[in-house]
């Protein structure tokens, strides 16, 4: 899909454009939060949180799981798409209200196939690394914050180079579209117990993709 003019993100007012992405500051009510919280804990009981490896053989400090047609997957075969969970069930279908915050952000045209859930314990970091395991960058990638408060950094779409760095709240959404899809992005920290969303702390994010 090559008229990006169809993205709506690019259509409407964000609260700031950093680096090409765009940052949507609260657009999730409280009350909307609590009920993709309470989305996600069913969704995880389908597909349990587990810790990837990196190809390097080092475990991930953050836990995830998928839902949609297929889930993102580490291991030391590398990076990669898979159409199971690691414990041989299909992902469970992506929650409704998931889909909604997709298409009134991003289109109604085309929906993603995948949505990463990541939780951030104490602790939990991502280092910088770009969205690349999908086939087509068209689409852009749509990023749901939930929980505590994440440190989140920017950088280029070559690694290198100067970054910037802001902090991601509860109910905030980030989509990296068109020169800024393949940004190298990750989170520095979290500020635990910064919410009350969770009550044991920590920081769901969720992230959009069409990766096939």
């Amino acid at each position: 899909m090559s008229n990006k003019s169809r993205y709506r993100f690019e259509q409407m007012q964000p609260t700031a454009v950093i680096r090409g992405i765009a940052l949507f500051e609260g657009f999730i009510s409280r009350e909307e939060q609590a009920e993709l919280v309470a989305q996600i804990r069913m969704l995880a009981k389908a597909a349990p949180l587990f810790s990837p490896q990196t190809p390097y053989g080092r475990p991930m400090s953050v836990r995830m799981t998928s839902a949609g047609q297929v889930g993102w997957f580490s291991d030391r075969n590398g990076y990669r798409y898979a159409e199971r969970h690691p414990e041989g069930a299909a992902w469970p279908a992506i929650p409704k209200p998931v889909l909604a915050i997709w298409r009134a952000l991003v289109s109604e045209m085309r929906e993603p196939d995948c949505c990463l859930v990541n939780y951030y314990g104490e602790g939990a970091r991502m280092g910088m690394h770009q969205d690349r395991d999908e086939a087509d960058f068209d689409w852009p990638v749509l990023s749901i914050s939930l929980g505590d408060d994440a440190l989140f950094r920017i950088g280029n779409n070559q690694r290198g180079g100067t970054t910037q760095s802001f902090w991601l709240r509860s109910g905030d959404v980030l989509v990296m579209g068109g020169a800024a899809r393949l940004i190298h992005h990750g989170i520095d920290r979290i500020a635990f117990g910064s919410s009350p969303l969770l009550p044991n702390g920590g920081r769901i994010n969720l992230t959009l993709r069409v990766a096939l």
